[in-house]
């Protein structure tokens, strides 16, 4: 489950983004945070990250503002939320950049947990991975096709 936080900075990127595609000049954070829904208080700290990992930029002055450095169908999902969240494998011997085995496993390779985790996470990441801020961008009906039946999505 992502945190609320990435839903903010998801958001705040798609503003980003379809400004970028209007080729409009940079956006106040005020403007960011009234079209995204986010507030203000946490998108100051988010876009603070998103510029660090060098995906936005800002400019001063009084066209100033934050936009968007990297073209939409760059910025993967992926790198989203491991930027917000931290590594995303369910289990700590799963992660690519975080790997620590766990305390109480005697062979990885025996590990039915991790062999279980470890298939639905393999496939989780080839979707997660291909996904991009363009592809938030474009009319939910497209993505709507990937959704879960309804049993599966009230979990």
């Amino acid at each position: 489950m992502i945190t609320q936080k990435t839903k903010y900075a998801l958001k705040a990127l798609m503003v980003l983004a379809d400004e970028k595609a209007g080729e409009a000049s940079a956006l106040r954070i005020e403007d960011i945070a009234a079209r995204s829904g986010a507030p203000k208080r946490f998108l100051e700290h988010i876009l603070l990250d998103l510029k660090r990992a060098g995906l936005i930029g800002s400019r001063r002055g009084r066209k100033g503002g934050y936009e968007l450095i990297k073209e939409p169908r760059l910025v993967s999902l992926a790198e989203v939320l491991r930027l917000i969240d931290g590594p995303m494998a369910p289990l700590p011997c799963l992660s690519r950049r975080a790997y620590q085995r766990c305390e109480d496993c005697k062979d990885e390779t025996a590990c039915r947990v991790r062999a279980v985790f470890g298939g639905f996470y393999a496939t989780y990441l080839l979707m997660i991975e291909s996904l991009t801020v363009a592809d938030l961008q474009q009319d939910s009906g497209a993505l709507g096709a990937m959704a879960l039946p309804e049993a599966a999505a009230g979990e």
